[in-house]
């Protein structure tokens, strides 16, 4: 009897896995913008003449959208899809077993129930291209700003493409392949993979420093496992810095233990977006799980002082698991002139403008419901005096003035902000 009741168990539990399964693979049915292709306006026929426009890009990661506005007027220029070519890709995806599954864990587990179409993305020194990485077509494209075509598309290894950086000089672009703990260099104007180097599990962010000659990068880890009791599981996260040239890692370090000689113990290790001072002495790190941030001294490869910031009343009994993706906050820049931190709230629903020098701070509130709002990332502006935070719960944009510590301007921007870049293009 007892065999018969085990036996039936383990029927009912195949049953459900494969109805998961079966769901998880489906496509889901649904309708993206669409942007009309013009040819005729290639990058060939863009004359040197037409003047580079300073401009921002904001990625729509829910609608495959790029929303590219000014940075004075902040008056939205155009917008164009990162996923000219999304049937092609999605009938790619859904003719395989392995990508079907890879596809629905990753809308379902990491996209809040959303396919992931643009996540990081640059502008091309000459102003005709953006390239961007697509995390749930695993590849980088290159897109004709005036065409809205794709120039050159490169798969990654695995089934994620994930943040980047563009090196100083234009000519690399940085992915991070998420689930084959690498980061690919490739070359811009062909689109080749041409170096790399390896990281830990599910590679993240990467900073190139002021003079191009070292790439800061580190690993996250399984961020869809939540429990620190199974920390175990979410393998290795590792702080490096990489030699830009040669792709040779010059540093590697496992941040738990620089949290444990300047006595903090914490359950996490994982760092998420940085902030690196011009000098490159200082780094200040959020790391997964924790409201607040850290300061590491980068030359003496130790952390120096901890910030915490206020957790909302109605966050007090907040469990990991209630976190999104492991992110207590996920985006922090520093002012031009290294004085200033501003820092996305994410699960907090508010921006912090923080003194870098006293860590005395304040926060500017998003949202009554303090996780409506998913502060999700913050970029400085050209001239380092104001911060670009992508409010991906609103679907904006606000822009914050380093000085007055004020929201000044906000641009309604498209499905799920992320990443926000400067850049400049030729627009005809």
């Amino acid at each position: 009897m007892r065999k018969k009741i085990i036996l039936g168990v383990l029927v009912i539990g195949l049953v459900l896995l494969s109805i998961h399964l079966y769901n998880l693979g489906q496509r889901p049915d649904r309708e993206y913008p669409s942007f009309p292709l013009n040819p005729e306006n290639n990058a060939a026929t863009i004359h040197d003449s037409i003047p580079l426009r300073d401009v921002v890009v904001a990625g729509n990661n829910w609608d495959g959208v790029l929303t590219i506005f000014d940075p004075n007027t902040f008056e939205i220029i155009k917008k164009i899809s990162a996923m000219p070519d999304r049937e092609e890709r999605f009938e790619e995806i859904y003719s395989g077993l392995k990508r079907r599954l890879a596809s629905g864990f990753i809308r379902e587990y990491i996209g809040e129930g959303n396919d992931q179409l643009v996540d990081d993305m640059f502008t091309s020194n000459d102003g005709r291209f953006i390239y961007a990485s697509r995390p749930s077509f695993a590849d980088v494209v290159a897109i004709d700003v005036n065409s809205g075509e794709i120039a050159w598309r490169t798969p990654i290894e695995g089934l994620r493409s994930d943040h980047s950086a563009i090196s100083p000089d234009g000519n690399t672009f940085l992915v991070s392949a998420s689930t084959a703990r690498k980061v690919h260099a490739i070359d811009v104007t062909t689109g080749k993979i041409v170096g790399g180097f390896e990281s830990g599990d599910q590679p993240h962010e990467n900073t190139y420093s002021e003079d191009g000659k070292r790439i800061y990068h580190a690993s996250i880890g399984k961020t869809f496992i939540s429990s620190p009791m199974l920390d175990f599981l979410k393998g290795d996260r590792w702080f490096q810095i990489v030699d830009a040239e040669n792709y040779e890692i010059i540093r590697r370090v496992d941040m738990k233990d620089r949290l444990e000689e300047f006595g903090f113990e914490w359950m996490e290790r994982a760092i998420r977006p940085m902030a690196i001072t011009k000098d490159e002495k200082f780094a200040y790190l959020q790391i997964s799980l924790f409201h607040g941030l850290f300061e590491y001294d980068i030359e003496n490869d130790k952390i120096t002082r901890k910030l915490d910031l206020p957790v909302p009343e109605a966050n007090k009994d907040m469990s990991p698991g209630d976190h999104l993706l492991n992110s207590a906050h996920h985006g922090i820049s520093i002012s031009g002139d290294d004085k200033t931190l501003c820092v996305a709230g994410t699960m907090d629903g508010y921006i912090a403008i923080v003194d870098r020098e006293t860590f005395k701070y304040h926060t500017i509130k998003l949202s009554d419901d303090p996780k409506e709002a998913k502060p999700y990332w913050a970029t400085s502006s050209k001239d380092g005096t104001r911060a670009y935070v992508s409010i991906s719960g609103l679907d904006k944009v606000s822009v914050v003035d380093y000085a007055s510590g004020k929201i000044v301007a906000e641009i309604p921007v498209g499905n799920h902000p992320q990443r926000v870049r400067n850049g400049q293009l030729r627009l005809k």
